[in-house]
């Protein structure tokens, strides 16, 4: 979009705007001014999976479950509901006078870190291990909340850059010590296409520093790179109360003065939190300077006026509050549930035939939990359908379902006065009178997400490791001495317990991450065959935490799909289905621009219609390339029962170049091979043979 209109107007605004008016406008909480008609408005508000806290939304599946759908196309189509609900409660409730916190445009999402680390709480934000995923759903999801022009629908922010993966309690005094190669490799990659493709209009910085620089004051992140290296022409905002932590964690600073000159004067245009209520002393100690407090102003009020928030003829003004959780929209959140959702394991077991069926058990925790369908950062649906609560709408009084909670989340009773594992005689009686067990385990966002601070509402943070806590594992362990065959669904934001592998009456293993409003009734739509599951993982599930780097180590070795030496439980990439797919005719065509189109049949073998997830993986033996094959290129496509389609995909010149130790992206020659398949088994760790994949060698010259 181009801002230049927009720019002049901010120009001409803030002209006549005093020192103290500018400085009140870089808050996230900026006042009015009634002389110029300024409203006050607030910055801060969130929509990693619908729009949040701010009352009734359309929840969808957290972010990490809407990776692993690996469909950009329909990512967009979600994000564009999540903005015409956004602009609808905008709308309205300005009209009335509530302009607080969550009621305005300006939507701090998506977030692309990598997420590099399964212990990480704040992983399941995130698209995701791969920086090629998370940069093309980044683009997608900034292009639905932003819209297609003159004027912004939404403002989207990405964040946090850069180079923030954990561990939680560490991130305010934190240090990412990062090399160049995995800096430009791994860390910088999505923030780049999300600015350069994406036209996103904020960055939000993290709260850790980088080698030595406080990500919110870094002349190196905010000037060089994404200034000067990437032409970013728009707002910089601090995470919130991130400006203290100069001076009070990292120790940069002196005090609050120093911090809020280091921070404005690298480029931090906005400031969550009130640090920024300081600027006054530090211009008047000649810390800051008015051509900077301006330039940073200008670029605040250009969203504004690029939102059309002074304009008569923005036509998003006319979205009404009759466009928020719509029924239509209700659908969409259905269809991304069932997409979502990676089958890890069947023996044959699935999909279930209700017809055969005389009594289920749904057991667990997250059986019958809401919690467990939201995720963090979430809305306020009007109608959510639990595990429990979807298996009886869709079995109705057909077959009889037999509920128990089992055990808590991770207390090891439910009831204040009752003995250690209180609910597990229940489970064991209702999984013996019943044919087939549905046992939902997993966690919410009470025990896995982001660390309390100033900022939110007091989540857990990490994972310690990937066991399941006791409890649950007393559950699953008492529940599986029955003998029942076992179907385990698993809510959580990533890999956890692979000691799940070690149970043989567990005959299926369905991901279903936090599947948002309509979780419950798709994952009893997929178990009873209604729908066809065709998530993929979007991380690597390994077997055990001891196989990864230190927590703190944010070298790449060892790391992701990408990097892992060790064999893995389930790779980045799988997923199953209740059909089967095949390959064929596997070609090269026209290079223009260092891009290789490749063309391939892909073909419904099976006897179900299935939603397809095509991956496309490269690799190199040249020093600088990852030691693994790399993801290149995905596409999705439904196929009905022997119907096949011709795939047309292009290879972007960048999958056949790498970085090198001083982080320079060099163009590579010779011999490439490319895999095509639908999931990653080119990766030796992962036990798969590379025979399964279509492959092509190519050359470069």
């Amino acid at each position: 979009m181009d801002l230049t209109v927009f720019r002049e107007q901010a120009k001409q605004l803030v002209a006549h705007m005093s020192l103290k008016e500018m400085f009140s406008q870089l808050l996230h909480e900026a006042p009015a001014i009634p002389r110029l008609g300024l409203p006050r408005y607030n910055w801060w508000n969130e929509a990693l999976h619908g729009a949040a806290r701010s009352g009734t939304a359309t929840v969808f599946p957290q972010a990490i479950g809407l990776a692993a759908m690996f469909d950009d196309v329909f990512l967009k189509e979600i994000a564009t509901v999540i903005s015409t609900e956004q602009r609808a409660k905008y709308n309205t409730f300005s009209a009335l006078g509530d302009r607080g916190i969550y009621k305005g445009l300006t939507l701090w999402s998506p977030n692309v870190n990598i997420f590099r680390d399964p212990r990480w709480g704040r992983g399941q934000e995130t698209y995701g291990e791969d920086p090629y995923l998370a940069s093309q759903l980044g683009v997608s999801f900034i292009q639905g909340l932003q819209g297609d022009g003159p004027y912004l629908k939404t403002a989207a922010c990405v964040k946090h850059f850069a180079v923030h993966s954990g561990p939680e309690p560490l991130r305010h005094d934190f240090n990412a010590i990062v090399s160049r190669k995995d800096l430009y490799e791994t860390y910088l990659p999505a923030f780049e296409a999300c600015v350069k493709e994406g036209e996103v209009n904020a960055v939000m910085g993290a709260y850790s520093a980088v080698n030595g620089e406080p990500c919110c004051g870094s002349p190196f992140l905010i000037t060089d790179i994404l200034r000067n290296d990437w032409g970013f022409e728009g707002m910089y905002i601090s995470d919130c109360w991130a400006i203290r932590d100069f001076h009070l964690n990292h120790a940069v600073t002196k005090n609050q003065v120093d911090s809020v000159a280091l921070a404005l004067n690298a480029g931090c245009d906005l400031n969550c939190g009130c640090e920024y209520l300081s600027l006054e002393k530090a211009y008047q100690q000649g810390l800051i300077d008015r051509k900077t407090i301006t330039q940073a102003c200008i670029r605040v009020m250009t969203t504004r006026f690029a939102l059309g928030l002074f304009s008569e003829d923005c036509t998003y003004s006319n979205i009404g509050y009759e466009q928020n959780d719509t029924e239509e929209h209700r659908k969409v959140a259905f269809k991304a549930s069932c997409n979502s959702l990676v089958l890890l394991k069947n023996d044959g077991m699935l999909p279930l035939d209700s017809r055969s069926l005389h009594a289920i058990a749904i057991i667990g925790p997250n059986a019958d939990s809401r919690e467990a369908l939201w995720g963090n950062y979430h809305g306020t649906s009007s109608t959510y359908t639990t595990v429990l609560e979807g298996f009886r709408k869709t079995l109705g009084e057909s077959v009889k379902v037999k509920y128990s909670q089992g055990s808590a989340i991770q207390k090891e009773k439910l009831e204040r006065l009752a003995e250690p594992n209180d609910r597990i005689a229940e489970a064991i009686a209702v999984a013996t009178v019943s044919d087939t067990i549905i046992l939902c385990l997993g966690y919410d966002e009470t025990v896995e997400g982001e660390m309390h601070d100033d900022g939110n509402g007091g989540w857990a943070g990490d994972k310690q490791d990937l066991r399941l806590p006791p409890c649950q594992r007393a559950l699953l362990k008492a529940v599986a001495s029955t003998g029942k065959p076992i179907v385990l669904v698993l809510l959580s934001g990533g890999a956890i317990d692979p000691e799940i592998e070690r149970f043989p009456n567990v005959k299926a293993l369905l991901q279903g991450w936090y599947p948002g409003q309509e979780g419950g009734l798709a994952i009893a739509h997929t178990i009873l065959g209604l729908n066809n599951p065709s998530g993929h993982l979007p991380v690597t599930f390994y077997r055990s935490e001891t196989v990864l780097p230190d927590f703190c180590d944010y070298r790449m070795e060892g790391r992701t799909y990408r990097y892992v030496q060790e064999k893995v439980l389930y790779p980045f990439g799988f997923g199953l289905s209740y059909t089967t797919f095949s390959y064929g005719n596997l070609s090269t065509g026209k290079q223009a621009d260092g891009n290789l189109e490749l063309s391939f049949i892909v073909s419904n073998s099976g006897n179900r219609e299935g939603r397809e997830v095509v991956q496309i993986y490269c690799h190199s033996d040249h020093p600088f390339f990852p030691p693994n094959p790399v993801l290149c290129g995905f596409t999705s496509l439904v196929l009905q029962p022997g119907e096949h389609k011709t795939v047309t995909q292009t290879i972007l010149a960048e999958a056949f170049s790498a970085i090198d130790p001083e982080g320079k992206r060099i163009a590579l020659k010779g011999w490439f091979d490319l895999y095509v398949g639908n999931h990653q088994k080119a990766l030796p760790p992962a036990g798969f043979s590379k025979s399964d994949l279509l492959h092509i060698r190519i050359q470069r010259d």
